[in-house]
Formats: structure tokens, C-alpha cells, sequence
């Protein structure tokens, strides 16, 4: 499954992801069956501006400017219903949320964190998760939950094009 890499491309437009995103999200959460509130739609919303994670906390000042409840369990609530969807991923290293590109596929995830910039971008990880998989079994391990968190240079950044973020 190939993984879009928009978030290292320049000048890109982020409302198209945010297009997508949402469209997707209500397509997915109506095939389930799974309610998609209006809090919800927001923190997804957000979440894609950039393709940068974004923490809980970051998240609180436009629930409130918003209108709503803009106490931490409304949030947390939201980024929770949120991964269990597939819609977003956390990236444990930044305690941060980033946005899916494919949620109506179950796959693992392989993160590209940029260190200067902070963008994110999602690799598919099949590959990877086989390795890990094989060298897990060769001991005797059983992989339950795995996430691949790689940090380096986006190529903005190494051309120095990127941001200080």
C-alpha cells in the first residue's frame, strides 16, 4: 500500500487533506456505523492542518474558541474515538497526533519525523513489520502492538527550505 509523502512537499496545500480527510472520516464512521460529532469532525480537523503532530493540549484553545467544551477528557475523548477509527495516529516520541492518509486500511505504522521541521509523513511498513516480525518470532516473542518511529532530515529541511518549528 503506498503512503502519500505530501507532508515533505513544498508549497503544498493542506486543505485538500483536510478535504479528504474529513469526507473519508464520514464515509468510515457511517459504514461502521460509528457517530462522528461535531468535536470530533473539529480535533480531525485540526489534526490535518499541518502535517505536523500535534499534541493534546494544542488542540484545547480552538475547542474553546469553537464553542465547545475545551476541558483535556473532551479532548483525549476525541484523539481516543479518533485512533480506534483508524483516522489518526499517535506518534509516541512527541506525545502527539498525526492524520491517517489511509484509514480504511488496517496497517501498521512507519513514521518519517522530521527533527528540524517536525513534519511527519507515514511509510507503509509492510517490510518492516515482516522483519520485525520474523526476528521477534526467532526468540520466541510475540509481537502485540508495534510502531516505527524513525526521526531525520525532510528534504525542505536538507535543502533548507524547511521551518524552525
Amino acid at each position: 500500500m503506498p503512503m502519500d509523502n505530501l507532508a515533505f512537499e513544498s508549497g503544498h496545500d493542506h486543505q485538500h487533506c483536510i478535504d479528504q480527510a474529513l469526507q473519508q472520516a464520514r464515509l468510515l464512521c457511517r459504514e461502521r456505523q460509528q457517530r462522528l460529532t461535531p468535536v470530533r469532525e473539529l480535533v480531525l480537523k485540526l489534526i490535518w492542518q499541518s502535517h505536523q503532530p500535534i499534541g493534546a493540549y494544542e488542540l484545547l484553545p480552538a475547542l474553546a474558541e469553537a464553542g465547545f467544551n475545551s476541558a483535556p477528557p473532551t479532548v483525549y475523548r476525541a484523539l481516543e474515538f479518533l485512533q480506534e477509527q483508524g483516522l489518526v495516529h499517535r506518534i509516541a516520541s512527541l506525545n502527539a497526533f498525526v492524520g491517517c492518509p489511509h484509514p480504511e486500511q488496517a496497517h501498521q505504522g512507519c513514521f518519517l519525523i522530521c527533527r528540524q521541521c517536525h513534519s511527519t509523513s507515514e511509510l507503509d511498513a509492510g517490510p518492516v513489520h515482516a522483519t520485525l516480525e520474523q526476528s521477534a518470532r526467532a526468540v520466541g516473542f510475540t509481537i502485540e502492538q508495534e510502531t516505527v518511529e524513525v526521526t531525520g532530515l525532510c528534504p525542505n529541511c536538507q535543502a533548507g527550505e524547511g521551518s524552525d518549528a
